[in-house]
């Protein structure tokens, strides 16, 4: 994936009703390596990385460049917001547009925080890229991950099958979809 171009990086924190969307800092770096190296977390995404190679390869503030969100609660990382141009070289109907990706740690799931930090991030890109195009691709097994698509108004551009599995892929059009019109 690519950096989202004419962007200014990093932006003041995001602030919703719970939660604030910022930069990585070096005290995430425990919250990445479990976030990372989680069975469950990537249940549908190839399988989690090693843990003793992300303890020794990680830098001190972890996935910090342009489009990478840590999702904060309370002063602790809950999860990761990333917004990146998918690559040419991606699905046809991805390739060149906004991609939207989310992890969040498990003790985080059930409690409406993805779909608050998702469309956060996706009204500040907005803000920033009006008219921007974006994507999602998720298994369709991922039964969470399909309702929150369509909560935040993806609608189905294709099936692929990837990884040994059936992969959704979604398109949020910006035709003035806004967070207060979508939740």
């Amino acid at each position: 994936m690519t950096e989202l171009g004419p962007v200014a990086w990093p932006p003041a924190p995001i602030r919703t009703e719970r939660l604030l969307l910022r930069e990585s800092e070096a005290r995430d770096r425990a919250a990445f390596v479990e976030l990372l190296a989680s069975q469950e977390v990537h249940t549908y995404l190839g399988g989690p990385r090693p843990r003793h190679e992300l303890e020794s390869g990680m830098p001190g503030a972890p996935e910090r460049w342009p489009g990478s969100f840590v999702v904060d609660l309370d002063g602790a990382m809950i999860g990761q917001i990333l917004l990146r141009r998918a690559p040419e070289h991606h699905r046809p109907a991805a390739a060149g547009k906004v991609d939207l990706g989310y992890l969040f740690l498990p003790r985080a799931w059930g409690f409406g925080y993805a779909a608050e930090a998702c469309a956060a991030a996706l009204d500040w890109l907005e803000d920033v890229l009006p008219g921007e195009p974006v994507v999602l691709a998720t298994q369709t097994a991922n039964a969470r991950s399909m309702r929150l698509a369509a909560r935040l108004g993806f609608t189905e551009v294709e099936r692929f099958r990837a990884w040994d599995a059936e992969q959704w892929l979604g398109l949020r059009s910006p035709a003035g979809v806004r967070r207060n019109e979508r939740l």
